[in-house]
């Protein structure tokens, strides 16, 4: 996969939950369905549940990494504990269940994403980086239809500065010729514009609030923000002519 030396971008990168298909929908009905069995033992607004499992699944994340085993494991354990014991096997049955039906849904692709991806790949290469289950992400990436776009598809444990130097090493390429698009300003963007590289970020109407917590400039020179899929393919070839001209 290779671009010509005159191209100022020369490698664009896509993660995939919440901007390439609906994922965090999901995980926000679960945690619902979540509170309501928890809610059968305590008091919601006395235990804090929603704080106390956010901090496990936190906590959890050195242990576990990303994804739906991860947050069904702090489920069980935050269950546990906010009832005192006194949860039933039934019930953490029903906490399994919620895992299983999370690994099984349907791959929603984004509007526009598809169009997007198409119109992007055909002008410059293209990578997938994403992070989560290695299995469920594997899974999710065969259903999506997308992925004879990428050149390559990286499934990793976390997305920091380090995974995209090495990526970018092995394209042998700068940061300043790589643009990332995503909808977490922690794990898409701020990495990269930290390394140099350029970011657009998509904001999806709701976000883990582990994937905000991130300290980037709404107006960062290498940032640009779209509301949509539709709007990436000018913001890729709005950020290459500025790489250009610097």
């Amino acid at each position: 996969m290779t671009a010509s030396p005159d191209d100022s971008i020369a490698l664009v990168g896509f993660d995939a939950d919440d901007t390439l298909w609906r994922s965090q929908d999901y995980f926000d009905a679960a945690q619902l369905e979540f509170e309501r069995i928890v809610g059968r033992y305590v008091d919601l607004g006395d235990a804090d549940a929603q704080q106390r499992l956010y901090e496990l699944e936190k906590r959890n994340v050195e242990i576990f990494g990303y994804g739906v085993k991860s947050m069904a494991l702090s489920m069980i354990e935050a269950a546990v504990a906010i009832t005192g014991e006194r949860i039933s096997g039934a019930d953490v049955h029903r906490i399994v269940g919620l895992a299983k039906d999370l690994l099984q849904h349907p791959v929603e692709l984004l509007p526009g994403i598809a169009e997007a991806v198409e119109r992007i790949a055909s002008r410059h290469p293209v990578v997938l980086i994403t992070k989560g289950d290695l299995f469920h992400q594997e899974a999710k990436v065969r259903r999506c239809g997308l992925a004879h776009w990428f050149g390559r598809i990286e499934i990793v444990s976390e997305k920091d500065a380090s995974t995209y130097a090495r990526v970018l090493s092995e394209f042998d390429l700068p940061a300043s010729r790589f643009v990332m698009i995503g909808n977490s300003l922690r794990s898409d963007i701020a990495p990269v514009l930290q390394l140099g590289g350029w970011g657009i970020h998509v904001p999806y109407h709701t976000t883990w609030a582990h994937e905000n917590e991130a300290d980037v400039a709404a107006d960062a020179p290498r940032l640009r923000v779209v509301r949509d899929a539709r709007e990436l393919p000018d913001a890729v070839a709005a950020l290459a002519a500025q790489a250009h001209a610097s």
